[in-house]
């Protein structure tokens, strides 16, 4: 059911005003891809690398947000939908708190994805789409926590590159090709994420 009967409430305190304190703006990093494509590992290496820098970062995280926030949800199209929705929301608050979001999520719809771009957009806040570009045999090669494996013999069902799809981004802010090592990857992110902030309009 749909929330009704609520208005938004604006707080006393601007995105400037925010950003004139922590002396920076915040932003959201997406990194999407396959399931052991690397996005969390690559997500932690982000933030590990702005937090140092001094900037105030916190990485989101799929299957911590299915812990969590996203507990309720399972594997269908719809509730593969919902979890990106509920990640950007949150994404975007993150943002616009002066903090950089870094999103891994398979986030496997190319619709999903877009939504979440554009939230931010209409919010006038930073998004940089990051493709995790290692395909289904290299992350099945992989399968850091054993999910292709539970998958190919029937454990796990609608696993997206198995038996359910992933849509590879059309134009995304920056590919990851896999092979590509950890401190590469997280230097093209921040590099990317850099490029984007001084961007004139939406990136």
């Amino acid at each position: 059911m749909a929330s009704i009967n609520v208005t938004w409430h604006p707080g006393q305190v601007t995105r400037d005003e925010r950003t004139k304190a922590l002396g920076a703006r915040g932003a959201t990093v997406w990194l999407t891809g396959l399931s052991g494509s690397g996005k969390s590992t690559v997500a932690a290496g982000v933030e590990q690398h702005l937090v140092k820098q001094g900037r105030s970062a916190y990485r989101l995280d799929g299957d911590n947000l299915r812990t969590g926030l996203n507990g309720d949800l399972g594997f269908s199209r719809a509730a593969r939908e919902e979890n990106a929705r509920r990640a950007a929301e949150v994404a975007c608050l993150f943002a616009d708190a002066g903090v950089v979001a870094v999103v891994a999520l398979i986030s496997p719809y190319a619709e999903s994805r877009l939504q979440a771009r554009l939230a931010h957009e209409r919010a006038g806040l930073v998004f940089v789409e990051v493709y995790m570009a290692a395909q289904v045999d290299v992350c099945s090669r992989r399968d850091p926590k054993g999910l292709y494996a539970k998958a190919s013999s029937g454990e796990i069902g609608s696993f997206t590159g198995v038996d359910d799809p992933y849509e590879v981004p059309d134009a995304p802010d920056l590919v990851i090709e896999p092979g590509t090592g950890l401190a590469d990857a997280v230097e093209a992110v921040v590099a990317e994420l850099n490029r984007a902030e001084v961007a004139p309009g939406p990136n």
